[in-house]
């Protein structure tokens, strides 16, 4: 689920290049271990580069799967370097160790100073990720590509199945919000591939495809909206109904984050859907989400409370003109004066963060005015989920906080009861965060240090239920 705010600080992608002085070359690759105030730390790579008498730098946080990032200048006097990061407005400054081949030194951006100690390194290993899933696999594995006839756009996935001449029963793998592979891949992880191994290993068929304009999938994402969305998941089920190793009869959908909302559209609509899994699922509107959210994460980062409540209030003034029906010059007018207004309200230093407020006020109407954005402001799970009939699993973990179990969850439920459906089972998962790993914090700056892709209980949970309410 994506992450909104007025005041977006990236503070998780920090960064830093680096060094030579007095004819000693350090280029190639620097590692170290950013300490943030939380507890997490992150590794943070710097590969230099010499080039006539100057210095370039990039960044990578194999953490979090970013790579390339562009730094500033490289400056150096004797053995202290600074090194300026204009993408995410920051710097380093550190000295330099030539005979240990060490930096030490601290990372400083938006009034806070990290820790972070580097060494030179020949080979940057990727995180390890002990539950991926690696060839050969005990089952078969297709690529395969179907078509969104409404749409007139081809989807392209991995479809996998037990063995051959059998019928299985089927499910579609629905991602959250933001362009996607068919992996769900996110900070190094790949939550779908190991959700579709255990599936599969376990006597289901499962397809898993890339989203509309990503990867091989054909379309454009940035104008699709949350009902654009489930209209390539119904391509996906019709697909389902034309391989010989499907039951037609036993067709579900898992849907995480966003896809926890397209799920119940689909399932709503349709009697050939056989149960839904619904993974941190929105139960509450849209906008009621990014409040939430908003409060939650920047709780957890140690802002306070009364920069907490400015930046809400800032939000709801925001989204009340997002959610009016004027046209599009108008709205547009209305949110530069809006933005222009919250933007002078910041400290100087914060307003430094952003630089050019031209350029920051752009950037933030053209993301709220996307057609998605827009539209999931105004999207109210309750109206579909009251009309699906099918079973349903609802799984949140208890330190989500994008999509936080307490208000979402009891929401779920009362739209099914609501809605006549007793064939459900909610339950909030101890210890986990939104992508259901085990987790110490809960925040997005810990999903990429944590090793677990997901945690195998999860696996099990969704498992014996759908076998169970199949047969």
């Amino acid at each position: 689920m994506k992450i909104f705010g007025i005041i977006t600080i990236i503070y998780f992608l920090l960064s830093f290049p680096t060094i030579y002085s007095q004819g000693k070359v350090i280029s190639g690759s620097w590692i170290g271990k950013l300490k943030l105030s939380n507890g997490i730390q992150l590794t943070i790579v710097f590969n230099l580069q010499k080039s006539n008498d100057e210095y370039t730098a990039t960044l990578d946080s194999p953490d979090q799967g970013v790579k390339g990032i562009l730094c500033g200048k490289v400056k150096i006097e004797n053995d202290s370097i600074n090194i300026d990061v204009p993408a995410i407005v920051g710097n380093y400054v550190g000295k330099i160790i030539y005979d240990e081949k060490k930096i030490t030194g601290f990372w400083n951006q938006a009034g806070s100073s990290f820790e972070l100690n580097l060494e030179y390194t020949k080979e940057v290993s990727p995180p390890n990720r002990p539950q991926e899933p690696k060839p050969p696999f005990p089952y078969i594995v297709e690529d395969v590509k179907f078509k969104n006839e409404k749409d007139n756009i081809t989807l392209a996935g991995t479809f996998t199945y037990p063995e051959k001449n059998k019928k299985y029963p089927a499910v579609v793998l629905i991602t959250g919000s933001g362009a996607q592979n068919r992996d769900e891949e996110i900070f190094n992880h790949k939550p779908f591939l190991v959700i579709a191994d255990h599936l599969t290993k376990n006597g289901f068929a499962v397809l898993r495809y890339d989203d509309r304009g990503y990867g091989e999938s054909e379309g454009d994402h940035s104008l699709a909206t949350t009902m654009d969305f489930a209209e390539d998941v119904r391509a996906a089920v019709n697909y389902l109904k034309t391989r010989n190793e499907v039951d037609k009869n036993k067709i579900g959908l898992i849907g995480h984050s966003e896809g926890g909302m397209i799920a119940p559209v689909v399932a709503s609509s349709s009697d050939d859907i056989a149960f839904i899994v619904l993974m941190a699922a929105p139960g509450v509107p849209g906008d009621s989400i990014l409040y939430l959210q908003t409060d939650l994460i920047y709780k957890a980062e140690g802002q306070s409370e009364e920069k907490i409540q400015q930046i809400l209030k800032g939000l709801r003034e925001v989204y009340t003109i997002l959610k009016s029906d004027e046209d599009e010059i108008s709205l547009r007018e209305k949110l530069k004066i809006k933005f222009q207004e919250l933007f002078n309200q910041l400290s100087e230093e914060e307003k430094k963060q952003f630089g050019n407020p031209e350029t920051y006020m752009e950037m933030e109407i053209r993301m709220v005015m996307s057609p998605w954005f827009r539209y999931f402001l105004k999207f109210n799970p309750k109206e579909y989920l009251e009309k699906v009939k099918c079973p349903v699993l609802a799984l949140n973990g208890e330190k989500d906080l994008q999509v936080p179990p307490k208000e979402n969850l009891p929401a779920i439920e009362d739209a099914l009861k609501h809605g006549g459906n007793n064939k459900y089972l909610i339950k909030e998962l101890a210890g986990l965060n939104h992508l259901f790993q085990i987790s110490k914090y809960g925040t997005i700056g810990e999903y990429g240090v944590i090793e677990e892709t997901i945690s195998p209980s999860v696996l099990e949970i969704m498992v014996n239920w759908m076998k169970e309410t199949l047969n």
